[in-house]
């Protein structure tokens, strides 16, 4: 089994016109241990320093890092680093079990634990990913969207992959063209957006027809064309999908690359939706206007040296 030894630095500052007296903010930054990634060091710093600071296990089991700056500052900068290991690899499709999408959506329905392979905690999870949430909706342009990959009785790891395949080739990805609040019904109409709305619209797709789905933070690690040396600080988050398929597990699939997830991936954590799980949120007190973050990510292998 290979492995893959990762240095990860994500960068957000905050430049502000006016002083802000306060600002009170919470991160979902570091990384998860997981049987294929090995989390082996990893830090958060906040420039200035807080006054209070804490780290919390949400429901999901991500790790979130609440911060309170109370000095007046008129710039924040926010720093993760950490190093870590990472030895997940694709399966073959022959090793994908063949349970059908629809037997899969009846048992969730049933709460048949013999055939999700889970047992009574892992139903309530199961459950919870085949609902809406605040930026998944059921509604009739996904569902005539997506009808295509629903054959009856299709093995759901095929359902899967053609998700993956049919976003990347239907839609075009444009930075910029889409906002956090942009719906699957307007992604659709206007055929263009980035990773998170791809995540969004798969995962509306699989819900809506009963099979559990999650949104999955984390990183991808870019790689640059032949004889051209790799940018600093160019990376940027990145977002896919986890697919429950019984027997296997959770099943994660990049749409926005037409690809299952492997060794490139670096996963933060993961929920409903972007909303369970953005790189960082807050608020602020000042008398003046906000400010629109810069974000700088470097996810190198180790001994890169990323940016400073």
């Amino acid at each position: 089994m290979s492995v893959r030894t990762y240095d990860l630095v994500h960068r957000t500052t905050y430049e502000y016109a006016q002083p802000v007296t306060d600002s009170y903010g919470r991160t979902t930054l570091t990384p998860r241990d997981l049987p294929d990634q090995r989390v082996l060091a990893t830090s958060l710093t906040v420039d200035p320093e807080p006054a209070d600071t804490g780290e919390h296990v949400d429901w999901f089991g991500n790790t979130t890092t609440y911060f309170g700056v109370t000095r007046p500052h008129t710039r924040l900068v926010v720093t993760a680093r950490s190093t870590l290991e990472v030895s997940r690899t694709v399966p073959p499709r022959a090793e994908l079990p063949d349970v059908g999408w629809r037997a899969v959506a009846r048992a969730v329905t049933a709460g048949d634990l013999g055939l999700l392979r889970t047992d009574a905690a892992g139903l309530v999870a199961l459950r919870e990913a085949v609902l809406p949430s605040a930026h998944v909706t059921f509604v009739d342009e996904v569902r005539q969207w997506a009808a295509p990959s629903f054959a009856d009785e299709r093995p759901l790891a095929d359902v899967v992959t053609d998700l993956v395949h049919r976003v990347r080739a239907e839609l075009t990805y444009r930075s910029g063209s889409t906002t956090v609040s942009t719906t699957q019904a307007q992604l659709l109409a206007q055929g263009a957006g980035v990773c998170q709305d791809f995540a969004h619209l798969m995962i509306a797709a699989l819900r809506v027809h009963g099979v559990p789905a999650r949104y999955a933070s984390g990183y991808i690690e870019t790689r640059p064309r032949p004889g051209r040396p790799k940018l600093r600080g160019a990376d940027a988050s990145h977002a896919w999908v986890s697919v429950w398929l019984p027997g296997h597990g959770w099943l994660d699939a990049d749409p926005t690359n037409d690809q299952l997830v492997d060794d490139r991936y670096v996963v933060l954590g993961w929920g409903r939706d972007y909303h369970d799980v953005p790189p960082l949120r807050g608020v602020i007190f000042t008398e003046g206007g906000g400010a629109t973050p810069r974000v700088e990510v470097d996810l190198v292998p180790a001994g890169s040296e990323p940016f400073a």
